[in-house]
């Protein structure tokens, strides 16, 4: 076969081998979201949804009269009084709270869920500052409605009291003198998803005499956008010790921590088969250097079983994935194919070109490179050193090579084991 027609026919068996990669990734994803949503749910159905805590609040009622212009039926205009209920909200002079973050990550299908436990636990101060008795409604709202609460704390001044719960919060009522202040202490333990926030209010809000402390067992912490960043921090054996203190604040923002994805064995294995015709292209193109050197005529046929190995590793791992995790689904998979190329080129053209070529240039260009996913952020840095160090290297090979006669027909010999 002329050199010009093994290429061809080396691109022919690259372009099919892409195809299957791109049916193979686009079936990793396909399973990937149209399972994610619904096992989202389910996640948040079993464990919990993200959590917002607000402050707890203070209110009383009273009575207000306006003047209200009415109209008879003979079309006479009446002034009458209109007597309303008002809800009055009673000051929040100063808060000290406290938020424990426990990450336990959960597994459904291709994905892994960024599931939490949080203890919280806070103080909240009001005043009176009328000079009448009230009947205050003391309420704390819940931070989630699809969650659970356990060891609920609900205190008045330190003594517990009878609370009731309705509209996703807890209340209870008590007189307040003129002048006095109270101190409303509640708590609880539950499980959330993905995110914890405390927000102050839905809009532009005053805060005052402001205390937040947060402990994690998780070290990569993230404040997403919109979120106030801690005054202080402090790194801890297994997480973060974190501090928002404010005297004074006025703000539209809230505090709010994303709990950390864990490596998500879906979406990676789906870009690793995407990224594949490259790791091929790569291989291909040094074992067709190599040959051509040597004088070793490789065959197409031989290309195409070269390929079907590199397949096997991304086809395995693809499905390995769903039972054990990513890291011994990878390690099993190279190690296949690697077992599958080296052993068949050990008979194609002998164990030393098997070996040395063709299994260290898989390990680089199939192993390596395809490892290099795992590092969120170097991947494309990590390729692209590869990629150059690999054209240094051949060029410094075959820079006083005459491909003239390299070409030549009658310069390939059939290959040859040993």
């Amino acid at each position: 076969m002329s050199t010009a027609k093994r290429i061809a026919a080396i691109f022919v068996i690259f372009a099919g081998a892409t195809c299957a990669w791109m049916v193979l990734g686009a079936t990793i994803f396909s399973r990937t979201t149209d399972f994610s949503e619904s096992l989202s749910s389910k996640v948040a159905s079993n464990w919990g949804s993200a959590q917002t805590q607000s402050p707890a609040a203070a209110s009383w009622t009273r009575e207000t009269r306006r003047p209200e212009e009415t109209e008879d039926e003979d079309g006479k205009k009446h002034i009458k009084t209109v007597t309303s209920l008002e809800t009055v909200q009673l000051p929040l002079n100063s808060t000290r709270a406290k938020a424990n973050l426990q990450l336990e990550y959960r597994q459904k299908g291709l994905l892994w869920y960024s599931t939490y436990k949080v203890d919280f636990n806070a103080e909240y101060a009001f005043t009176n500052s009328t000079p009448n008795e009230l009947l205050v409604t003391y309420s704390f709202p819940l931070p989630a409605e699809q969650a659970m609460y356990d060891d609920v704390k609900f205190l008045l001044d330190g003594v517990p009291v009878d609370y009731h719960n309705e509209a996703n919060a807890i209340s209870f009522q008590q007189k307040l003198a003129p002048g006095k202040s109270a101190t409303l202490s509640v708590g609880y333990r539950s499980q959330g998803l993905g995110r914890w926030n405390y927000q102050f209010s839905q809009q532009l809000a005053r805060v005052r005499d402001f205390q937040l402390s947060m402990t994690t067992n998780f070290k990569d912490i993230d404040f997403p956008d919109n979120t106030l960043s801690p005054t202080e921090k402090r790194e801890t054996a297994d997480g973060w010790q974190l501090q928002w203190e404010y005297k004074n604040l006025l703000s539209g923002y809230q505090i709010g921590m994303a709990m950390p994805e864990k490596l998500q064995p879906g979406p990676l294995a789906g870009k690793i088969s995407f990224f594949a015709p490259v790791s091929l292209f790569f291989f291909f193109f040094l074992v067709f250097i190599i040959t051509t050197i040597r004088r070793t005529d490789l065959h197409p046929m031989n290309y195409f079983f070269l390929a079907a190995a590199f397949f096997a590793f991304h086809l395995l791992m693809a499905y390995l994935v769903d039972h054990i995790s990513i890291h011994a689904a990878f390690a099993i998979s190279a190690v296949v194919s690697l077992l599958l190329v080296v052993s068949y080129m050990r008979l194609v053209a002998g164990a030393r070109f098997a070996i040395v070529e063709c299994g260290l240039a898989q390990l680089v260009y199939l192993v390596l490179f395809s490892y290099a996913f795992f590092f969120k952020g170097f991947t494309g840095l990590a390729i692209t050193i590869g990629a150059i160090i690999t054209l240094f290297v051949v060029m410094q090979l075959t820079g006083r090579i005459n491909w003239q006669e390299k070409f030549a027909r009658d310069g390939l010999q059939p290959a040859q084991t040993t």
